[in-house]
């Protein structure tokens, strides 16, 4: 696993760049550069589920929120897939994405700083550097508009 960042200022108030990461209609927005139709289904509870979902919504990865501080902070950890909308932490598959971490913070001081981070494979490199900095710029307009 590698550890990648990213980081975007932004024009707004860490509330306004919240609502733009995290609303049912303005996630699939910036989130098209990973997978276009890609949804999040959250319970919002530290240790409950998250669901990040491609535009069947029945495959994707299985999450938790380990840390969570709105609007300034949320983390979660991978724990497995979701294949033809079966949750799987167990296959030798689910097992490779165990344990890695995907954040996101907010630093607001006049403008806000959006810092997120993600540990990956290596051969999600490419695609994730791509998404993060296509998807960031979308969140920087959607939170500036």
């Amino acid at each position: 696993m590698i550890k990648l960042s990213f980081e975007k200022k932004i024009n707004a108030p860490a509330q306004k760049v919240w609502d733009a990461l995290w609303s049912k209609d303005t996630y699939t927005i910036w989130t098209k550069y990973f997978s276009p139709g890609s949804s999040m289904q959250s319970d919002w509870k530290v240790n409950g589920r998250t669901y990040f979902t491609d535009a069947s919504k029945k495959n994707g990865i299985v999450s938790t929120i380990i840390k969570m501080n709105k609007p300034t902070e949320i983390v979660f950890e991978h724990i497995g897939i979701l294949k033809d909308g079966e949750e799987d932490v167990s296959s030798d598959e689910a097992k490779s994405f165990a344990g890695a971490l995907e954040s996101y913070h907010l630093a607001e001081d006049g403008i806000t700083t959006l810092t997120g981070s993600v540990e990956t494979a290596e051969e999600y490199e490419e695609m994730m550097r791509s998404g993060f900095e296509k998807g960031f710029e979308e969140v920087r307009k959607l939170a500036e508009a």
